[in-house]
């Protein structure tokens, strides 16, 4: 059944999901609750599955509140008459009750969900459900793989006529900027890994959030391959391309309740790759007490799923597992990160030798996976690269592809931070460099937002400190933030000290 109303423009916003907003009394006429899915067409043709909401006085009878997500970038004037249908239930609200029930699914019923969250044709709550189903039953093996296909087949996909490499870290250790060191020693051979990153959402930064300093990350899927073509890489932000749009969604949805289990963070990533058209891949895996990945027994698991799904996909990938005991690379937050990251490019006296090495490390292991070395020769390859000023050179072409400063210096970034050291309370040795107590108080000194808020580290595991020695620096935009941060710093112990 269909009836018409007159679009009214509200200035309102609802965040993740797109609402429409009937009078109270007229909705109960036509049998709409709230929470129901209708259609709305217009005489443009353009046309919108939306939330059905009411309201008493805000929407009189006769008219359809559109909230901005509905008429913004559209051409919906006020008034404008729009035709309301409303939507039956969809065989992917069967599909999740079966999996509430701990009932396996079949790539039909999977698919039918994430056609349906891309389309917008499921609501927050009921989003919501499909994730929390994951807790009641873990996923099989291969509803990780129907998941992960569905996911990369309802977005836009990268197809290069070559073979393509990428390096992804499963995150939760500070730092470790690995990724921006990684991506030009392997494209200064002349091998594609065009890269798409992700912003920090519970982190001080991500990727994204840390080339972002040097250049715009924010393209076009076109754009993107014009970049590719000219430099064989690329350092973007995923976020702003219609690739996995459905994990997209799931993401937020997922963080603000904390929820994201395992198999979910392995179909988001392998999922993504698939998109971008990934064949060898390598996977960066940080061990630790205060890290995402907590013990061997779990990183076994979750290699044993990253490798099967790679196999089902037709994509090497090779899991690297490594104790995780503290950050990699003194800077914590976009700024001090991309300072590090330019330091070990251009060979720095002050350049973090920890992140240096893991990166020729993960770089190695990547060039032996595609093939282009012997076994045992791809540490040296990727260590030449870096010591000739190969790999800056091409982090030069990227930064400058992507409309950056590629004359930039390291030391020309994190200047003008307002600053304040903390020191030792007392001698001995550092036992434990608590990885959440740093993100914490990054976040209160305003990281990501605030690219150049974040912390600098003095000291690593193992060393042996003194009492009044320096131990971390913090970093902020403002005076205020850097009281914030401090009032955080002395609530969380970053380091332990025996």
């Amino acid at each position: 059944m269909s009836f018409y109303l007159k679009s009214k423009k509200l200035d309102f916003s609802a965040g993740n999901e797109i609402i429409a907003v009937l009078n109270e009394a007229e909705a109960e006429s036509l049998g709409i609750q709230a929470g129901d899915r209708i259609e709305l067409k217009w005489s443009n043709r353009s046309k919108l599955v939306v939330s059905a909401d009411t309201s008493k006085a805000k929407v009189m009878p006769g008219r359809v509140g559109l909230f901005r997500e509905v008429w913004r970038g559209r051409n919906i004037e006020e008034g404008d008459v729009v035709e309301v249908s409303i939507i039956s239930r969809p065989p992917s609200i069967q599909a999740i009750k079966k999996k509430m029930l701990g009932k396996p699914l079949g790539y039909e019923e999977i698919h039918s969900i994430i056609s349906d969250i891309t389309q917008n044709k499921l609501s927050i709550p009921e989003i919501t459900y499909f994730v929390a189903s994951g807790f009641v039953k873990p996923y099989s093996k291969d509803e990780l793989y129907y998941l992960a296909k569905s996911i990369a087949n309802t977005g836009e996909k990268m197809d290069l006529p070559t073979k393509v490499v990428d390096k992804h870290s499963v995150g939760g250790l500070p730092g470790n900027r690995t990724t921006m060191v990684v991506i030009p020693i392997i494209a200064s051979l002349g091998i594609y890994i065009p890269k798409t990153s992700s912003r920090a959402i519970t982190s001080p930064a991500g990727t994204a959030d840390t080339m972002e300093v040097l250049a715009p990350v924010s393209f076009s899927m076109k754009q993107i391959k014009e970049i590719v073509k000219k430099t064989k890489a690329c350092l973007v932000w995923g976020g702003g391309l219609n690739i996995a749009p459905a994990d997209d969604k799931i993401i937020k949805i997922s963080r603000p309740l904390a929820l994201e289990p395992y198999d979910k963070m392995i179909v988001s990533i392998m999922a993504k790759k698939v998109a971008m058209g990934v064949d060898y891949l390598v996977i960066d895996m940080p061990i630790g007490e205060t890290t995402k990945i907590p013990n061997m027994r779990t990183a076994n698991q979750l290699q044993k799923k990253f490798e099967w799904l790679g196999r089902k996909f037709h994509m090497k990938v090779k899991v690297i597992k490594t104790l995780a005991r503290e950050p990699i690379g003194r800077g914590i937050g976009p700024a001090l990160e991309a300072r590090d990251v330019l330091r070990v490019l251009q060979q720095h006296k002050l350049r973090p030798h920890d992140l240096e090495r893991k990166s020729i490390y993960l770089a190695g292991e990547l060039l032996e996976l595609k093939g282009y070395c012997r076994k045992g020769q791809g540490k040296k390859i990727a260590q030449k690269q870096l010591l000739n000023g190969a790999a800056w050179k091409k982090m030069q072409e990227i930064i400058k592809a992507q409309g950056g400063n590629y004359n930039i210096k390291s030391e020309e970034i994190a200047t003008g931070a307002f600053r304040y050291e903390i020191h030792s309370k007392k001698s001995g040795k550092v036992v434990l460099i608590h990885d959440r107590a740093i993100n914490e108080i990054c976040m209160n000194l305003g990281a990501p937002h605030e690219k150049i808020a974040g912390i600098h580290t003095h000291v690593d595991w193992g060393n042996k400190v003194k009492k009044g020695d320096k131990l971390f620096t913090l970093y902020a935009a403002s005076k205020e933030r850097l009281q914030l941060g401090l009032a955080a710093a002395r609530k969380n112990n970053v380091v332990f000290i025996k």
